[in-house]
């Protein structure tokens, strides 16, 4: 049995439903050698260590009622740096414009020597070079599933299980809020402010949705994309991006009438990196309804690979996540 200690940085949805996946898991891991070990868990309020393993059922009961799992005020690099473990499990918010304390932990865990797995898309879309070359020369896994798809595999099938062909383009939907409010606005024939309000009364939509529906969080995804598939050094700035927010009900229903479904569609080759409205035939692999997202992937030998699954949720994010995991330390 091998032992992996690990820290959990950002415990919010994401960093809970990892939490949440590692009990539910603990007798498949066990069953592959492995015994996760979670040393110390931190939100942004302060952090519960153990070096003995802390007790993940408690901190989730913790974190629901009193808000917090903060028992020592510790941040993440300085969890980081004092408490031995091999693998920091890197969960904070997404910030795309400065990379946040994402970009901190990460840069501090390679100059320590530890692995990462994340899904936070803010430090990747702003200095993906610059991660790849810090983890390289520490001698550290970095893998971030997570961060394009939620539970949907795009990079490690396009870079492992399509290793050997040449990937000519991959597009898809990679935003589930776009994808309902499009969805939503052709079956109730309604404006895009009527359904943008019912998906944030669901939840679905973030109570400032600009980050969604301007095409943003496509737009990141694709950045990672173009880097960790194709090999470019992308950034936000090299992304065309347009969004849903100017698209009505009656040109939903036209194009509806003509056999076509309207859908936020990211594509990323090695000459270019576009979100745009587009249209799409009704019986087309990529007109997923509802929150799913959807990715193609257009290979030299293999044709053209389609995945589907859900692009978002605490539980499915981290299933990503644990399968990152496994993919570091399960073959040891």
């Amino acid at each position: 049995m091998k032992t992996v200690r690990c820290s959990i940085l950002g415990f919010g949805a994401i960093g809970q439903g990892v939490a949440e996946v590692l009990l539910m898991k603990k007798e498949y891991l066990e069953s592959i050698g492995l015994e996760v070990l979670v040393v110390a868990v931190v939100d942004s309020k302060g952090a519960t260590v153990n070096p003995e393993g802390v007790d993940l059922a408690d901190c989730l009961a913790r974190k629901r009622t009193v808000g917090t799992v903060a028992i020592e005020k510790l941040t993440g690099v300085e969890i980081i740096r004092s408490i031995a473990h091999e693998l920091v499990i890197e969960t904070t918010p997404t910030n795309i414009v400065t990379g946040g304390v994402g970009l901190q932990n990460m840069f501090t865990a390679f100059e320590t020597g530890k692995d990462v797995v994340t899904s936070n898309k803010g430090p990747l879309t702003l200095k993906y070079r610059e991660l790849m070359e810090a983890a390289k020369a520490a001698g550290s896994n970095f893998r971030f599933e997570a961060t394009v798809g939620g539970s949907m595999p795009v990079i490690n099938l396009a870079n492992e299980v399509l290793a050997g062909n040449q990937l000519k383009s991959i597009k898809g939907i990679l935003n589930g809020t776009c994808n309902y409010i499009l969805t939503r606005m052709l079956e109730e024939r309604a404006s895009y402010k009527d359904i943008l309000t019912e998906s944030m009364e669901l939840g679905i939509a973030e109570t400032d949705p600009t980050y969604d529906v301007e095409g943003i969080d496509t737009a990141c995804k694709l950045v990672i994309l173009a880097n960790a598939i194709f090999g470019r050094d992308a950034t936000y700035k090299d992304v065309e991006v347009t969004g849903i927010t100017k698209i009505t009900p009656e040109a939903l229903e036209m194009a509806y009438e003509r056999g076509h479904v309207i859908k936020l569609i990211g594509e990323v080759s090695r000459e270019r990196i576009h979100v745009a409205p587009r249209l799409v035939p009704i019986n087309h692999p990529l007109a997923v309804r509802g929150i799913l997202n959807v990715a193609s992937i257009d290979t030299e030998l293999a044709g053209e690979i389609t995945v589907t699954g859900k692009g978002a949720g605490p539980i499915e994010t981290a299933s990503a996540v644990l399968s990152d995991l496994v993919a570091i330390y399960g073959n040891r």
